[in-house]
Formats: C-alpha cells, sequence, structure tokens
C-alpha cells in the first residue's frame, strides 16, 4: 500500500475508505502463511478456556464463576484476547509504519483506529464459537443478551482512548512497551474473566468497580447469566470510557507534533 493510497486528507469517507483498507492489510499480512487461517484468532481463548475449565471444574472445587462454567468463560476470554492483543500492538502502533505515518497526511489517529478494527473484526470471527458452547452445553439465553452490543461499542471507545494514549508515548518513553506487557499479565487477573464482578468481597469489590472492564464484561455476560446484572460496574464503566477516550483525545493532539519529530 503505497503513501498515494492513503495520502490524502478529507472527508469521513476517505477516512473510513482508509481506515478499512489498512484494517484488511493487517488481517490479510496476520493470515496470508496461516493454513488455518482465522481459526488462530479463536485457539488462543479456546486454549485457555479449556485450561482454566480444567482447572476449576476437575482439580479444584470451583466458588467462583456461573454454570455452565465454559461459556461464563469464554464470553469474557474473546473480549479479553481483543483487549489484550489491541494494547499490545498499541506500543508499535507508529513505530512499526513510521514512514508511512511520517508521509501520509490523513489524520494520524487512523494507526490507532485500524488496530481497534482488524483486531474487533477477529473477535466477531470468534463469536461462532461462544454460539456453539452456548448450544452444546445448553446455556440459558435471556433478552440481556442485546446488551452485547453496546459492550462492543463501549470496548471499541476504550480502546481508541488507550491506543491514543499509550501508542504516542510509547515513541517518546521506549520502556513503556515493557512495562505495557507486565501491566497486562496482571491485568488479567484483575478483571473479572475468570470470575464475576459480584464474586470479589470488600473493599476489593468496590475498588475492582473502577476497572472499565468489569462492567464491560458484565454487559458481555447478562445474555447468559441475567443474576449478574449490576448497574454500578456498569455506570462506572461507561463514565471511564468516555473519560479514557476524552483523554486520549486531548494527549494525542498534544503528542503528535513530538511523535513525528521523533520518527
Amino acid at each position: 500500500m503505497t503513501s498515494s493510497t492513503i495520502g490524502a486528507p478529507g472527508t469521513p469517507r476517505r477516512y473510513l475508505h482508509s481506515l478499512w483498507l489498512l484494517s484488511a492489510r493487517d488481517l490479510r499480512v496476520r493470515y496470508a502463511t496461516s493454513s488455518l487461517g482465522y481459526l488462530w484468532s479463536v485457539l488462543d481463548p479456546l486454549v485457555m478456556s479449556a485450561i482454566y475449565w480444567f482447572v476449576f471444574t476437575q482439580v479444584f472445587h470451583r466458588s467462583v464463576g456461573e454454570d455452565p462454567y465454559i461459556v461464563f468463560l469464554i464470553v469474557a476470554l474473546l473480549p479479553w484476547v481483543w483487549f489484550n492483543a489491541a494494547v499490545g500492538d498499541f506500543t508499535r502502533a507508529f513505530i512499526k509504519d513510521a514512514r508511512l505515518v511520517r508521509s501520509t497526511a490523513i489524520p494520524r489517529t487512523i494507526w490507532v483506529n485500524r488496530i481497534v478494527l482488524s483486531k474487533g473484526i477477529e473477535f466477531v470471527f470468534s463469536i461462532p464459537v461462544l454460539i456453539l458452547f452456548a448450544v452444546f452445553s445448553g446455556a440459558q439465553v435471556t433478552w440481556g443478551l442485546l446488551w452485547f452490543p453496546v459492550a462492543v461499542v463501549m470496548q471499541a471507545a476504550l480502546l481508541v482512548g488507550l491506543g491514543l494514549l499509550v501508542a504516542p508515548l510509547c515513541v517518546l518513553y521506549t520502556d513503556l512497551e515493557r512495562t505495557t506487557a507486565l501491566v497486562l499479565r496482571a491485568m488479567f487477573y484483575a478483571s473479572p474473566v475468570i470470575y464475576s464482578f459480584r464474586d470479589l468481597p470488600d473493599p476489593i469489590h468496590m475498588i475492582g468497580a473502577f476497572n472499565p472492564l468489569a462492567g464491560i464484561f458484565t454487559l458481555y455476560r447478562v445474555g447468559f447469566f441475567p443474576d449478574l446484572w449490576d448497574p454500578v460496574p456498569i455506570a462506572i464503566s461507561v463514565a471511564m470510557c468516555a473519560g479514557i477516550l476524552a483523554a486520549g483525545i486531548w494527549t494525542f493532539t498534544r503528542l503528535e507534533r513530538p511523535v513525528l519529530k521523533e520518527l
């Protein structure tokens, strides 16, 4: 893809077209030499789900989560993989394509948004796995499933905000790439993936509500586990997603010029 393909600034339509081209390129490059194609995007959460299902149902007596536990796991693991993969790629968003970032006139937020979109497409491709496990395990399906797309929109907004924060800072402070990887490892266990928000004891319960993923994962799960509905983490997540998005936009506008000089 040449700079002339995406180089002219202009209408939102041109921006969206360029965003799609870049995201499609990412997906083609990712699966170009793979015989399994997009199936690789679901193997990771499947293996993780199998491990945690075995540990918490066959080895130890499980005191967290809901039944069927495999659906409880997968419905949060799939969006976690989206979150983890996107944030990990944010650390190299500008460095990886430095020449194009410098030479194109299109708004440079596109280098963050294309990661959110391409990883989001992989997440959508993995949803049939969730459907299959829900069917074969006899999981209950309720009208709460209508909250699922709301959770997707909230997570996308959260990721865009984080990307606009992380991507420029990692250009200016290279050590942040390794720091981000460590934070992501800790965040997996600090987020309600293998357990639910309501499983957290006080006072960790209220502290955990300020993890924006707590409310997002609650919305993903209520379609299968309506008893998990809790307006507190959901309301806090909405506010935090909006706040992080605003902070990301504000930070990016002030760091864009120094980033271009560094590249």
